[in-house]
């Protein structure tokens, strides 16, 4: 766990909590495409145009560039907007941090970052998603041997708290 800005981080990796136009928006996902410039915004654009013309579906995760960020990759992947499937919410989390997982093992990706995801604009309660968050990344990682480093990356302390608090690694 670290606090900071998820753009800062010298990571392989690090993750965009997306909406599912993939064409930037608030949050971390604006903050990841203003940092990182043109090029990222041209590979999701190129994604919605022949993989995903309707959008990134919830739980799913694709891979881009990194533009002019310090990590070589970002991996987009669209949380859940808390209420709208009440019963499949947390499998629907879950599957963001898998995927995204997934995909950083299918890169050979080493190290990556994550942003609390769904808990800003999307309402998730930030000690269910530290829950899911922790328990989908603990299952994934006693399978895989590529990913050696995992950051949580909070801006703000209050959230690092409350993940401390409700975090299931142990």
């Amino acid at each position: 766990m670290v606090l900071g800005d998820i753009t800062r981080q010298n990571v392989t990796a690090i993750v965009n909590a997306a909406n599912s136009t993939l064409l930037g928006g608030g949050g971390v996902d604006g903050a990841i495409h203003n940092a990182g410039g043109p090029d990222i915004l041209k590979e999701c654009q190129e994604i919605r145009r022949t993989v995903y013309p309707d959008g990134l579906p919830t739980g799913q995760a694709v891979i881009t560039t990194g533009g002019k960020l310090p990590a070589k990759y970002v991996i987009h992947t669209v949380g859940p907007i808390y209420g709208r499937e009440p019963d499949r919410e947390s499998e629907l989390l879950a599957a963001c941090y898998q995927n995204s997982l997934l995909l950083a093992s299918q890169h050979s990706i080493s190290s990556i970052a994550f942003p609390s995801i769904s808990t800003g604009a999307f309402g998730y309660p930030k000690s269910e998603a530290a829950k899911v968050a922790s328990t989908a990344i603990k299952n994934f990682l006693s399978g895989d041997t590529q990913i050696e480093e995992v950051r949580l990356v909070f801006f703000q302390q209050r959230d690092a708290r409350v993940f401390l608090e409700y975090q299931e690694f142990e």
